[in-house]
């Protein structure tokens, strides 16, 4: 057989390797989407959801296994929004006190 007889076989072989490869990349990069969009609403200024998301993203790493320095950066991420909220809430308490 010539190669233009293999040649339709061999492109349908690799748009299924495409097609399984690029739902399993995909599936691995769900924790770095929400990890993206976590910092997007830390930088707007919205840290609870923020930190949701983070949370959401330590889910998905967990059922996956993979990423493990993006875990670690998440932790340290949720660490530092925690005790950014709990400055503004003790900020909020002292300035209410002080009006009173």
């Amino acid at each position: 057989m010539t190669l233009f007889q293999y040649l339709p076989f061999l492109m349908i072989l690799l748009l299924i390797s495409f097609l399984i490869s690029s739902i399993f990349l995909q599936r691995k990069n769900l924790p770095v989407k929400l990890f993206v969009e976590g910092l997007k609403d830390e930088n707007s200024g919205h840290f609870e959801e923020a930190i949701m998301k983070y949370e959401n993203a330590l889910a998905e790493i967990k059922k996956n296994k993979f990423h493990n320095t993006l875990k670690t950066k998440i932790i340290q991420k949720m660490k530092l929004l925690e005790t950014i909220i709990e400055y503004k809430n003790g900020l909020r308490f002292t300035r209410e006190s002080n009006l009173n």
